[in-house]
């Protein structure tokens, strides 16, 4: 697995606190103008099967992707390069939030076709996990980029009680990640593994990824969201899980 850590932070003299929230985090971060869900799947795959598993998933995906009875669209497909290998990743959204998803679930069921798939696609697979999501508010909604890009999901896993935190601070850090088209989405996790954030990155190439992230770096401001995110000095408590404290880069590339 690839970990990257940022450099050149910036050390606060101030030790920021939060108001006690009476209402649910899911409530106060995930966007308010729409209803949409989303579900994350990590596939590890045969190495002999990759191939032929990301022609079956892509057929299958486009057909429930094209057909209206089905409220689902795939977002995004990917296969690492960097990270765990022979993994495909895969970014559905229901728009409509749990009762699509429901809706959905009970038609694939339903669904003889897909349940033949399920089972060919089971013979090519070494293990599976998903997770459902929701979108962080400040964050721009997720959409494919144009042309050839590379893409990179960084995982944080935070701290029980500082979400509320993680985002304050994101949303001011991502005004500074924006000249360049570079931020896909940021997602919470709300079934599955909690605590767990996913930041979304395109980048022209693997040299445009270090320039922009080097860029960013140059703005007053970054620095010190950056640091304050993953900071574990004595008067302030870090926002990463202690256990998993270096946030996780993937890169993937749309299979």
């Amino acid at each position: 697995m690839l970990f990257i850590s940022d450099k050149g932070w910036f050390r606060s003299l101030f030790v920021h606190k939060v108001d006690a929230r009476k209402d649910a985090h899911s409530n106060l971060l995930s966007k308010k103008e729409t209803s949409n869900l989303y579900k994350i799947q990590f596939h590890n795959v045969k190495p002999e099967c990759l191939e032929a598993y990301n022609s079956l998933e892509a057929e299958v995906q486009n057909r429930l992707h094209q057909d209206q009875d089905y409220p689902c669209e795939v977002v995004g497909s990917w296969n690492t390069w960097y990270g765990e290998q022979d993994q495909a990743v895969h970014l559905w959204r229901y728009r409509g939030g749990y009762p699509a998803l429901t809706e959905c679930l009970k038609k694939l069921n339903n669904n003889k076709e897909y349940l033949e798939f399920q089972k060919e696609r089971a013979k090519m697979l070494v293990s599976r996990r998903n997770q459902l999501l929701l979108e962080f508010s400040f964050w721009n909604e997720p959409l494919p980029r144009p042309g050839p890009s590379i893409y990179e999901m960084r995982t944080y896993n935070l701290k029980p009680g500082t979400m509320i935190e993680w985002g304050n601070h994101w949303a001011r850090a991502i005004q500074y990640r924006q000249e360049n088209n570079e931020a896909v989405g940021g997602f919470f996790s709300q079934i599955g593994d909690l605590y767990v954030v996913y930041h979304l990155w395109a980048y022209g190439s693997l040299q445009s990824r270090e320039e922009t992230r080097n860029s960013a770096w140059l703005k007053e401001g970054w620095d010190a969201n950056v640091h304050y995110t993953g900071r574990r000095d004595a008067n302030q408590p870090h926002i990463y899980n202690p256990k998993k404290i270096n946030p996780k880069a993937k890169v993937i590339c749309a299979s």
